[in-house]
């Protein structure tokens, strides 16, 4: 597409670590993508190479041994590549986006440099450990309790849908220290999965997502130490809130890069010159032009992001656009591919279709969004 080649978004440091990313991706991930879709998760081997190749230490300061100079844009770099190949890792967003900026903005110095050094190595995977049975992502309706006892604090309950759930070492814990309090008696804890009381139950079956850890946890008496409370006790709530911009432009960078590569496969799988009907035709460019207003969206949401301009309803319509977007174009591109074809267990669009739907629900619904949005409206 024409329109792509014009993006000024990324500097060319980020350009040439795009080239290092994709060496990395084709080298050490698509030769054995097809075995994490048998497990259910990524090998270790993966998150070793992802540190090798500097994707790891995206946003982890210098003295940590983070890259240098890296922002947000790095990491999009990195998800527009993985979106290019029809991968789903998202479990490698969980980490760098979305489980590292707790540890940068509440950690404790000493937290920091515990875990900092590790994850950018790869020796440690994180995981965020916010939704329930029964309660999903309400917060308010939260069981996992964590009563202080002396120098440590004993932990029981349960989460579901935990993202890195079965492979995490580490796992930033939403906790009720205050069961009267709603949502100001919220902490966050972190729980090293070696931890006595803590369990590991099912490695969940998905609809899509295929190569994406997503596991129960649970935790019997479980003793976590005081010194392991992220922040202020009770003031979890805050924590959750003020990365919620970041975590929904992550989707819809994503999003945005699986719309793009359905409408590239779609254009292999119709070439110009082939003489394809009107019909098909008609949808291509529709899928183009719409795209394209995505992809211009997005920059500017990037942009505003590494300048600290990025608000919450600002990140609502990226996530809404780009979510329902994704949904529009991976249906059409299906719809027009060859059935016989399309509709195999190793398609690209096939499994992009499955793939996709959860994007428009997890990081908050699009009603939500729109919700924000009409908030940011004054309605």
């Amino acid at each position: 597409m024409t329109l792509a080649q014009t993006r000024s978004v990324f500097t060319r440091e980020q350009e040439q670590f795009r080239d290092q990313v994709c060496r990395f991706l084709d080298d050490d991930v698509v030769p054995e993508y097809s075995s994490w879709l048998a497990d259910g998760k990524p090998s270790r081997r993966f998150w070793h190479g992802a540190a090798e190749a500097g994707i790891l230490g995206i946003g982890v300061p210098e003295q940590f041994g983070g890259m240098p100079g890296s922002d947000y844009r790095h990491s999009a770099v990195v998800t527009e590549e993985i979106q290019a190949r029809g991968l789903a890792i998202g479990g490698l967003r969980v980490q760098t986006d979305i489980c590292l900026p707790y540890l940068l903005h509440h950690g404790s110095a000493e937290q920091r440099a515990t875990w900092l050094p590790r994850m950018a190595r790869g020796d440690v995977v994180v995981a965020l450990g916010l939704s329930e049975p029964g309660a999903g992502s309400d917060l308010k309706a939260m069981s996992t309790r964590a009563r202080r006892s002396g120098d440590h604090y004993m932990v029981n309950g349960a989460k579901t849908f935990i993202s890195n759930g079965a492979a995490a070492d580490l796992v930033i814990l939403a906790v009720k220290t205050d069961p009267d309090a709603g949502r100001r008696g919220i902490s966050l804890l972190l729980v090293e999965t070696s931890t006595p009381g803590f369990a590991r139950g099912r490695k969940l079956d998905k609809l899509g997502l295929r190569a994406q850890d997503l596991a129960e946890i649970s935790f019997i008496d479980m003793q976590v130490p005081v010194e392991n409370l992220l922040g202020v006790e009770n003031d979890g709530f805050t924590y959750l809130t003020s990365n919620l911009a970041q975590e929904r432009l992550s989707i819809a960078v994503n999003s945005q890069a699986a719309a793009a590569a359905a409408l590239s496969w779609a254009l292999e799988d119709h070439p110009r010159g082939a003489g394809p009907g009107q019909d098909v035709k008609f949808t291509l460019a529709q899928c183009a032009a719409e795209v394209a207003a995505g992809q211009a969206l997005i920059d500017q949401a990037l942009l505003r992001h590494v300048e600290g301009r990025l608000s919450g309803a600002d990140a609502a319509i990226a996530k809404l656009y780009c979510t329902e977007l994704q949904g529009r174009v991976v249906d059409r591109c299906l719809a027009i591919a060859d059935p016989s074809t399309a509709l195999l267990a190793d398609s690209r669009l096939g499994n992009a279709y499955l793939d996709g739907r959860v994007s428009r629900i997890y990081g908050g619904s699009s009603e939500i969004m729109k919700v924000i949005i009409g908030q940011s409206l004054g309605l």
